[in-house]
C-alpha cells in the first residue's frame, strides 16, 4: 500500500539505533529521555519504520503470489524466534557474567561501554547509508 525507497529507510533505521543508544545513557544519567516520557511515541516510530525495513526486504527477495500469507507468517515468526534466541544469549552471557568475581569499576563501566560501542556502530551504519545516497 505504501512504498517507500530503501536507502531512507535504511538510513533511518541505524539513526533509531543511535537515539536508543543516546536514551539508554541519558537515563543512565538521570536526564528526561524521550523514551520514558513518551513511550507509546517511540515503540510506535520504531515499529512502524523497522516494518518499513522488513517490508522493503521481503520485496526485494520477492514473495511467492500464492502463499503470500504463508510467507509473510513464517517470515514474523522467524524474526520472532531468531529476536527470542538473541535475548536468550545474552541472558545467558549476563548470567554468567554476573557469576564471574569482577571488580565494581568493571561492572559500573559495562553498560556504557556497550552503550557507546553499540551507539557507534550504528552511526557509521547511519554514514554508509547517507554515503549511498549519492554513490
Amino acid at each position: 500500500m505504501v512504498r517507500v525507497p530503501g536507502p531512507p529507510v535504511e538510513a533511518a533505521i541505524a539513526l533509531s539505533i543511535v537515539l536508543l543508544a543516546a536514551e539508554i545513557l541519558r537515563v543512565r544519567r538521570g536526564e528526561p529521555s524521550l523514551t520514558a516520557k513518551w513511550p507509546w511515541v517511540v515503540a510506535f516510530s520504531f515499529g512502524l519504520l523497522h516494518g518499513f525495513g522488513f517490508a522493503g526486504a521481503l520485496s526485494a527477495i520477492g514473495l511467492p503470489k500464492g502463499d503470500v500469507p504463508l510467507a509473510l507468517f513464517a517470515f514474523n515468526a522467524g524474526v520472532e524466534v531468531g529476536q527470542l534466541a538473541f535475548i536468550a544469549v545474552v541472558l545467558a552471557v549476563l548470567s554468567l557474567v554476573r557469576r564471574l568475581p569482577l571488580p565494581r569499576p568493571v561492572l559500573r563501566h559495562t553498560l556504557p561501554v556497550a552503550t557507546y560501542v553499540i551507539g557507534t556502530v550504528a552511526g557509521f551504519w547511519f554514514l554508509e547509508r547517507l554515503s549511498g545516497f549519492w554513490a
